[in-house]
This record gives structure tokens, C-alpha cells and sequence, in this order.
């Protein structure tokens, strides 16, 4: 089997006091070259910002940008005229194309901790476009819930891009069988809680494990476990 496993020590880590950045892959002051990205999956970041702080107004062109929220809430304002609250168990996506500008802040009492992530899109300079959905977690208890496709659809959201994300949030003892589409050949999961075994493979909390060419993911988990699974290809 062919996979690769990022330990949640071995992740790259910038602490600028308001803002505690863990990445798996090499991401801004982070440079690991043996994790430049995994396949079209550039960027995978598990973020922790403090009450009163955030992110200023900055561009983004050609990348399908995702946040996960795991806990708190931030505001999202951009150049496309939204302005919205993203919190817990909320997804948003901004498929940035030719271009768009936007900010988050950190507009609750408590921190907030979310997944940044990066996918390389399949078409370049396509109108920009922002989407919304929550997800909550009550309603995916023992099932593994599709949160982003590449498909439009009312129980999701979409990217441009042939991916697809998922969560997975399953009591001790309970295992689920993952089919890939043919089209892609890797995958990506994280742990948030809880610990896993990945065909055969052993992952604890904060942990990663990427594996490519394979057909089917075999995930169970060992304790209450959520995770996060992101199928991409390898290569457009």
C-alpha cells in the first residue's frame, strides 16, 4: 500500500501569538519538500485564532479555498459583496478564479479552530464564486457526510474541481468502507478526535495519513472519532 503518515508532532508550526497555524503541508514560513502538497491538495492547515483577531483584507486567483469550521465563529467580508458569519460546523468555499478579495475575523468570545484547505482548480480564471452550508453534527452521527463535490447540488457545497470532501464523526467499534472514483487516485484524512485505523494503518488525534492508488479506504474507528476525508486527483 502506498501512504504516507504525518504525526500531529511532526507538522510545521507557526505561533504568532494570535494565531496558532499547524500545517501538514508546506505552507507559508513551513517548508518541507517532502510534503509540497499531495497530489492537488496544496494546502491543509488546522488553525487556532484568539477573539478579536484575524485575517486583513488579501487576494486569492486560481485556487479552490475550503474552511471547515471546527469551533467558535469568524465573519467573512470579500469583494464579491458577502458578508457573512461562518461557525461551528459551518463550511464555506471560495472558488476564486479570476480573482477576489476578502477578510475573517474572529467575531466571538471564544478561539476558533478551523481547516484550511487548498485544492488546485480544474479550470483557471472562471468567475469567482462564494457558497455556505452547515452541517450539523448531530445530524451525521455514524455516517460519512459529503460536505464539498464537484458537483452543484442543495446538500453540499461545489468547487471546480473533480474532489470531493467528506466528514465522518462514528461512535468506538463502527467502520466504514470508502470507494474512490476512478478518476482519482489519493486520499487525505485527518483526525480532529479520536483514533483511527486507515487500511491497516494506525492514526491518532491530529494525526494524517495520505494514500494514493488504491480503491477502497478502510477506515474503523478505535474511539469516538471525527475525521475529515478528501479525495483529489493526483494530477489535473
Amino acid at each position: 500500500m502506498n501512504h504516507r503518515i504525518i504525526r500531529a508532532h511532526e507538522r510545521g508550526l507557526k505561533d504568532i501569538g494570535w494565531l496558532q497555524s499547524n500545517f501538514s503541508l508546506s505552507f507559508s514560513s513551513y517548508y518541507n519538500p517532502e510534503r509540497t502538497g499531495f497530489g492537488l491538495l496544496r494546502v491543509f492547515n488546522d488553525d487556532f485564532v484568539k477573539p478579536g483577531n484575524g485575517f486583513g483584507l488579501h487576494a486569492h486567483a486560481n485556487m479552490e479555498i475550503i474552511s471547515v469550521m471546527l469551533a467558535g465563529r469568524m465573519n467573512h467580508i470579500d469583494s464579491m459583496g458577502y458578508r457573512e458569519e461562518v461557525s461551528t460546523d459551518s463550511v464555506q468555499i471560495m472558488s476564486a478564479g479570476s480573482g477576489l478579495r476578502h477578510e475573517e475575523h474572529n467575531i466571538g468570545d471564544d478561539e476558533v479552530n478551523f481547516l484550511q484547505i487548498w485544492i488546485e482548480p480544474k479550470l483557471q480564471n472562471v468567475t469567482p464564486r462564494y457558497q455556505k452550508r452547515s452541517f450539523p453534527a448531530e445530524k451525521r452521527k455514524n455516517k460519512l457526510t459529503t460536505i464539498v463535490s464537484n458537483e452543484e447540488g442543495t446538500a453540499h457545497v461545489w468547487i471546480n474541481q473533480n474532489a470531493k470532501i467528506s466528514l465522518g464523526y462514528f461512535d468506538a467499534g463502527q467502520a466504514v468502507e470508502y470507494t474512490l472514483n476512478p478518476l482519482n487516485k489519493c486520499v487525505f484524512v485527518f483526525v480532529m478526535a479520536g483514533s483511527l485505523t486507515v487500511n491497516g494503518q494506525h492514526i491518532g488525534q491530529r494525526d494524517s495519513i495520505g494514500l494514493w492508488d488504491e480503491a477502497l479506504v478502510n477506515v474503523e474507528c478505535s474511539a469516538e472519532s471525527k475525521f475529515i476525508l478528501i479525495e483529489a486527483p493526483i494530477n489535473h
